[in-house]
């Protein structure tokens, strides 16, 4: 299995639609096919 590699676009794209609160974490983590604790990581790096 390999690592996964995201660009920035991606990254960008997440952190932008859990700021918009609508959806839970969860719920954006299901649809980007990421776990909840990468979508931490990509918030704590987009600050």
């Amino acid at each position: 299995m390999t690592r996964r590699k995201f660009t920035s676009k991606f990254k960008i794209k997440v952190v932008l639609e859990a700021l918009k609160e609508r959806s839970t974490t969860k719920e954006i983590a299901q649809r980007f096919e990421i776990s909840v604790q990468q979508m931490k990581v990509f918030n704590v790096s987009s600050i």
